[in-house]
């Protein structure tokens, strides 16, 4: 080996000695989370003794994951956090169950509660998100993050573990919604694609403290909102329309709208102008 390769050596040993480590592989996590989708909502049903067996083997590799990945706590104590993840697993399921429901009712789109399971981008991300919240709640490691995160890249949804979501929640299309780790969000809420709910700053020192908005009960945003700080809240049953910025509460009953107005031409008069000109 040449001196600079063995340099680099040296270098990449120290830094990875001081954490620089994936700490696991998130192959394992995805694994663990498609095999309980599995479980939760097979292909066909499955017999009692069959899902039983199935959960044994999932609580397995999720005690096997969390070995890998929680380094400040015992045996003992992560097959605590284990069993309290899957002794929430049926409330969690209902919860599930609920949202995709109430996709069903709210969306002239959807014709089955099937094509939600099978289909819907936002389906898949807000249950990802349900179980990432669970685990946040009981441990605090990547676990939860990597999960949003593999969500975030099958649907360009992003989703932060540690949010606060009520039931049901829908998300429909989805692409590009950001909801912010601190964001507090009612029952029934309807968001559309290119939300976000989001800081209104971004500094380090304000860590700890209540970054990102709150959406009360039976909101729809509706697409490429976006609405910003700690202190804002959107008051329940309002409407918040689509392109609008929103950095102030709103009251109850609220609705707002870009007020922007388009220009509408009669094509027949305007064909000498070039609009795409620069």
């Amino acid at each position: 080996m040449n001196t600079e390769n063995n340099r680099f050596s040296n270098i990449l040993q120290e830094s990875q000695s001081n954490n620089w480590v994936r700490a696991i592989d998130s192959s394992k996590i995805i694994n663990w989370i498609d095999d309980l989708f599995k479980i939760l909502f097979p292909e066909k049903a499955l017999e009692t003794i069959q899902i039983e067996l199935l959960l044994d083997q999932s609580k397995a590799n999720f005690i096997s994951i969390l070995s890998e990945i929680v380094k400040d706590k015992t045996a003992n104590q992560i097959l605590d956090d284990a069993e309290a993840f899957y002794a929430a697993l049926p409330d969690l399921y209902t919860s599930m169950q609920k949202d995709a429901q109430a996709i069903l009712d709210t969306d002239p789109a959807a014709d089955c509660i099937q094509e939600i399971i099978n289909s819907y981008p936002g389906f898949f991300a807000i249950e990802v998100y349900r179980i990432a919240n669970v685990i946040a709640s009981l441990t605090a490691c990547l676990l939860p993050r990597i999960l949003t995160e593999y969500a975030h890249s099958k649907t360009g949804i992003d989703i932060h573990p540690s949010a606060t979501i009520g039931v049901p929640f829908m998300i429909d299309h989805g692409t590009g919604i950001v909801i912010g780790e601190t964001t507090i969000i009612g029952k029934y809420v309807s968001i559309y694609q290119g939300v976000t709910l989001g800081a209104l700053q971004v500094e380090k020192s304000m860590q700890e403290k209540k970054r990102h908005p709150t959406v009360e009960d039976h909101v729809i945003i509706y697409a490429n909102a976006t609405i910003l700080g700690g202190s804002t809240i959107i008051g329940n049953h309002s409407i918040v329309g689509g392109n609008t910025f929103i950095t102030k509460s709103m009251n109850p009953y609220s609705f707002v709208m870009q007020s922007n107005k388009n220009t509408v031409l009669n094509q027949q008069e305007i064909k000498d102008i070039n609009f795409f000109s620069i």
